[in-house]
């Protein structure tokens, strides 16, 4: 995986975190509960949280870095944060998508993988 995808791929997660965040923040402060506010911002930090560790990949590995670690982050970002923000936003409709529900722990295992197999890498 090129550094230029892992950076790009990074900032895209980070823009998207801030835009999110700040709609959680301001319209949907008005619309959500407290408990529902709490679980949006969740997954907002973790995808956050990721999006950095993207960019320091990507500007820290000289080589190549692993393919699997760059797909277990991108894609652990998209089912751990974006089914929590699902979750949440079709609960706050009255329409809980619960099939969300076992989605967000399959994207928390992936994020736990790749920071595994960047310990690993390190070793």
């Amino acid at each position: 995986m090129t550094s230029q995808i892992i950076i790009a791929t990074g900032a895209l997660f980070g823009m998207l975190a801030v835009i999110f965040g700040a709609f959680g923040a301001h319209a949907l402060k008005k619309v959500l509960t407290p408990e529902q506010l709490q679980s949006f911002e969740v997954g907002v930090k973790y995808q956050m949280y990721h999006a950095i560790v993207l960019l320091v990949l990507g500007l820290g590995f000289k080589d190549m870095l692993p393919t699997t670690i760059y797909w277990c982050f991108t894609i652990g970002i998209f089912l751990f944060s974006f089914s929590i923000y699902g979750l949440v936003l079709s609960d706050a409709k009255g329409k809980k998508l619960k099939f969300l529900g076992p989605i967000t722990p399959l994207g928390g295992l992936l994020l736990v993988s790749g920071w595994f197999m960047v310990l690993f890498n390190m070793l």
